[in-house]
């Protein structure tokens, strides 16, 4: 019983602190403190200061050690992505690859076949003989055929040359399907015919082109292509 009693003393003693505490912080006049009378601060005061400052260094503690493995773990994340968008793109083109090399294999020759079609600078010469004989073929007069400045472009050289015939209408329909379907490319542009007494007369720009080779942009290669 004795115990009990000296309990209840002990708490009811702690009850009136606390309460003298709680009256000083509610009196105290907060401007007027100064940190150097520190030390004279109300007991509650200082408890709860220490307290904040306490959990303050516990908080700053724990970011300062979980950042960087904070920081890490993100790298990381960052770095599994990439690989996966990797693996993806590789898986992918390993199951396409046989239909990817048939594609370049098909590619290849449709370029090849279009490389056969294309004369090389020694053939141009062969090919303005083969007009020629398409307008005789076909009993025109030629006035002229000429050649004009060579044109380079990013991967192929264009040889424009001028071309003057006389013939009736159906002479030089059936000459202009000739070139239009000789072996080597030659397209026709700017056609202009005029009347001369009982015939035309067909003054055109006709153009052919050589592939430019990368070891001699200015030079088209000849193997592997006949003559016209």
């Amino acid at each position: 019983m004795k115990r009990l009693t000296a309990s209840f003393r002990r708490l009811g003693g702690l009850r009136g602190l606390a309460g003298e505490q709680w009256r000083q912080l509610r009196e105290l006049q907060w401007r007027e403190l100064d940190v150097k009378e520190a030390g004279t601060w109300p007991v509650g005061l200082q408890v709860m200061i220490a307290v904040a400052l306490l959990l303050a260094s516990l908080w700053s503690a724990q970011w300062l050690l979980a950042s960087s493995p904070r920081e890490t773990h993100q790298r990381l994340m960052v770095q599994e992505q990439q690989a996966l968008q990797r693996f993806e793109t590789l898986s992918y083109q390993a199951v396409n690859l046989p239909a990817m090399e048939r594609q370049m294999s098909e590619l290849q020759a449709r370029m090849q076949r279009v490389l056969e079609m294309l004369p090389s600078d020694a053939e141009v010469p062969a090919l303005l003989d083969a007009i020629s004989d398409a307008a005789r073929e076909q009993q025109l007069d030629i006035d002229s055929i000429k050649l004009r400045p060579a044109v380079e472009q990013a991967f192929y050289i264009e040889q424009p040359f001028d071309i003057q015939v006389r013939g009736d209408f159906h002479q030089i329909a059936a000459f202009l399907a000739r070139v239009a379907g000789m072996p080597r490319i030659v397209t026709l542009h700017d056609f202009t015919l005029t009347p001369m007494e009982d015939r035309l007369r067909l003054s055109m720009l006709a153009k052919t082109y050589r592939y430019r080779e990368e070891a001699d942009p200015g030079v088209g290669s000849s193997k592997g292509r006949g003559k016209p």
